[in-house]
């Protein structure tokens, strides 16, 4: 891995300010937003640290996660999108919930979209309709399984989906889902940089396996072990009560 691995890519300079309020150090800095040489070591080992030490080398680090005192877009003219792909993982919808609580209430995006059935959402053949996400439309879904807008697998037509993205206006995608969701977003950020379109995307990695390089834990995997060990559980209590009743 090199320095370049863990680029963040951006479209620009941000020149808006943000709409958060943090809180302010007395001599006027803040300690809420996040500034842009703020990073996290990938490898924070003391061996690697002598390491670096000796040999004068950088440590590869990561952009520090947070929010930033200036934006890119205006949140009175942004358009977001939501998407989930592949297999269904406990708290879909709770990110759904909170991205559009975040978005609405703390920066002040009203125009939030929700695309249906995974990228097939974004093929016209489909014919699959756009929902429109308020935070009325998602007050309650925290408490259901599976995800409100549906899902799908397979890979769909890259240019297609990005026609589709540049027609309804988008300017940030959020994709929720798993490896393959993720290779298929980054070529979506691929074939947008090079019709030099201004629209982010963001993925938020979703898998039950807890199989992502560099993530501890991933949404969905806490869940799903305690519900798969109590399923378990259960089963070896009723194994035992059926052993002890043949028995005696």
């Amino acid at each position: 891995m090199t320095h370049k691995d863990f680029e963040v890519k951006v479209l620009g300079n941000a020149t808006i300010k943000s709409p958060l309020k943090p809180s302010f150090k007395p001599d006027g800095s803040s300690f809420g937003f996040i500034e842009n040489e703020d990073r996290v070591l990938f490898d924070a080992s003391l061996a690697h640290y002598n390491h670096c030490k000796e040999t004068g080398e950088t440590p590869i680090s990561f952009e520090k996660a947070g929010p930033h005192q200036h934006l890119l877009f205006e949140a009175a003219k942004t358009k977001v999108a939501i998407v989930t792909c592949g297999g269904l993982c406990p708290g879909l919808n709770n990110v759904i919930r909170s991205i559009v609580n975040q978005l609405y209430y703390r920066y002040h995006v009203s125009n939030i979209i929700g695309i249906k059935y995974g990228y097939e959402g974004f093929i016209s053949k489909y014919n699959h309709p756009v929902v429109e996400l308020t935070p009325q439309s998602v007050e309650s879904i925290h408490l259901f399984g599976g995800t409100i807008l549906g899902s799908s697998r397979g890979q769909q037509d890259v240019g297609e989906i990005v026609d589709t993205l540049s027609t309804l206006n988008v300017n940030i995608l959020f994709c929720i889902g798993g490896d393959g969701t993720l290779r298929g977003a980054h070529a979506i950020q691929e074939e947008i940089s090079q019709r030099g379109l201004r629209i982010s995307v963001a993925g938020i990695p979703k898998t039950i396996d807890n199989d992502i390089n560099l993530i501890d834990n991933s949404f969905g995997f806490e869940t799903a072990f305690t519900i798969a060990n109590d399923i378990i559980r259960s089963a070896h209590n009723e194994a035992i009560v059926l052993i002890t009743e043949l028995r005696y």
